[in-house]
């Protein structure tokens, strides 16, 4: 990428989500990052496709790259053999710079990615592996200063875009509230209950073979429904409102997320990684809540989950970071979220001269907190127990800036609507300790969220009730 940045101070705050609803809710491609209703901290970053945009998508079985123009079809597409990573790195800082997103690449990385980076088999994904798009032009959100400023890459229409969008945002009036719709549509699960608890089984059994010590073993739920991606994300950002949400609309794919954990952040040298491992669900009461909180704060069987995989963390991180530079300054700390409190620690490191932001993300990828430990041999006894793909499930998303900056969330609590319908991805940690019962509740605690505003019901598979569930 070439050409001066202009930032230009766009007038009063504006919501957000009004302004994303307002001026991009009709746009086949375009992204939010979004830091949330309620953030007093923090950047949100909106934008589409302009006319210079490239989308690149990858494949992994097949090993190529895709590069397209979604506002200038005309051009046609290239594809050749190449590392995602690659050709994403070629276009990107070292990550020295300071933080936040100075334009750059906005998209996911598929966890079907785990064969380039670890050489594990993976199954086929209905999705791209990896899609990401060109942002040369957004509008960024200061929720500490309460501020909204047009970025823009200098070019020919560059001040036309700057002198329209900032017009329209002055248009922009409150979204009115919207009424759910119910759908009657019954959710498929992947694995039922009884074959779940099976699966649960099996993993014991690796475990005492030694083959592994935890694996995150996960289930797909999928709806054949067809929602609007931009009312159902306004739905979710209201209802589970988290730091690091995100919809990403790519053409007839859109990723919808409610993620509370965070991948890799990325600026001035400095990585950090903050695993999550251990849920419980919120309380009907604030004596329930206080009780639910303390209760996973003392389990065992969940701070040894979390301190599993801060460890491969550290592993994944140590092997590329400046020698003697890992560090975990918080363990074991609780986050609460709407729906669930959840176990977080933080993995810090130095990213040595020698390394690029790129390099960083694909030793660290896929996330230990999706795979379990060791991570090789996860990997390989989860594609034999899951049976099918999890596509951008289980990845991360976010942005990559020019400058280097790199800020990746998991994808979990998500929703992906593509051509064929609705899917979500759940699951848990399993370690020796692991109850069958409570490891499906888990699943179905994690997923109640994005079941609602799908308006759909909350069930474990349609073939009935689950006897294991409490």
């Amino acid at each position: 990428m070439s050409g001066r940045v202009r930032r230009v101070d766009a007038g009063a705050w504006r919501d957000p989500a009004d302004v994303f609803a307002s001026l991009f809710g009709g746009e086949t491609f375009a992204f939010w990052l979004d830091s949330g209703p309620y953030a007093v901290e923090g950047m949100s970053y909106i934008g589409s496709a302009s006319a210079s945009s490239q989308l690149i998508t990858a494949d992994v079985s097949s090993g190529t790259v895709t590069t397209s123009w979604p506002e200038r079809p005309d051009r046609g597409m290239t594809v050749e053999a190449a590392s995602v990573f690659d050709v994403l790195a070629a276009d990107i800082g070292d990550g020295r710079g300071d933080g936040g997103f100075d334009l750059g690449w906005v998209g996911w990385f598929g966890y079907e990615l785990a064969a380039a980076t670890t050489g594990a088999p993976v199954a086929d994904a209905r999705t791209p592996d990896a899609a990401w798009l060109l942002v040369e032009r957004m509008i960024a959100f200061d929720h500490r200063a309460r501020t909204v400023t047009l970025v823009a890459r200098e070019s020919d229409d560059a001040e036309s875009w700057i002198e329209r969008t900032r017009a329209a945002l002055q248009a922009v009036e409150p979204r009115a509230p919207r009424a759910r719709q119910r759908s009657t549509t019954e959710p498929r699960w992947r694995h039922d209950a009884t074959h779940y608890a099976q699966l649960i089984e099996r993993a014991h059994e690796s475990i005492r073979r030694g083959d592994a010590y935890q694996l995150c073993l996960t289930n797909e739920i999928r709806i054949d429904i067809a929602p609007d991606p931009v009312d159902v994300y306004l739905d979710l950002r209201a209802s589970n409102p988290v730091h690091h949400g995100g919809l990403l609309r790519f053409g007839d794919i859109a990723l919808l997320s409610a993620s509370p954990e965070q991948f890799l952040h990325i600026e001035r040298g400095i990585v950090t990684t903050k695993p999550i491992k251990g849920t419980r669900p919120r309380g009907a009461s604030g004596a329930e809540d206080a009780a639910l909180r303390d209760e996973l704060l003392a389990s065992d069987k969940e701070r040894a989950e979390n301190v599993m995989i801060v460890d491969l963390m550290r592993n994944d991180l140590g092997r590329i970071a400046e020698r003697g530079s890992v560090t975990v300054p918080v363990l074991l700390d609780v986050e609460s979220y709407s729906n669930v409190h959840q176990l977080v620690s933080t993995v810090r490191a130095e990213i040595p001269p020698t390394a690029e932001p790129l390099d960083v993300v694909a030793a660290a990828f896929p996330a230990g907190s999706m795979t379990g430990a060791p991570k090789i041999r996860a990997l390989s006894i989860l594609h034999e127990l899951e049976g099918g793909p999890r596509g951008i499930y289980a990845g991360a998303f976010g942005y990559l800036s020019r400058t280097g900056a790199v800020d990746l969330a998991m994808v979990i609590r998500s929703i992906v609507i593509d051509p064929h319908g609705v899917s979500i991805g759940t699951g848990g940690g399993i370690t020796a300790l692991s109850v069958a019962a409570d490891e499906i509740e888990e699943t179905r605690v994690k997923v109640r969220a994005l079941l609602a505003v799908l308006g759909v019901d909350d069930r474990d598979d349609p073939a009935g009730p689950n006897p294991l569930i409490r």
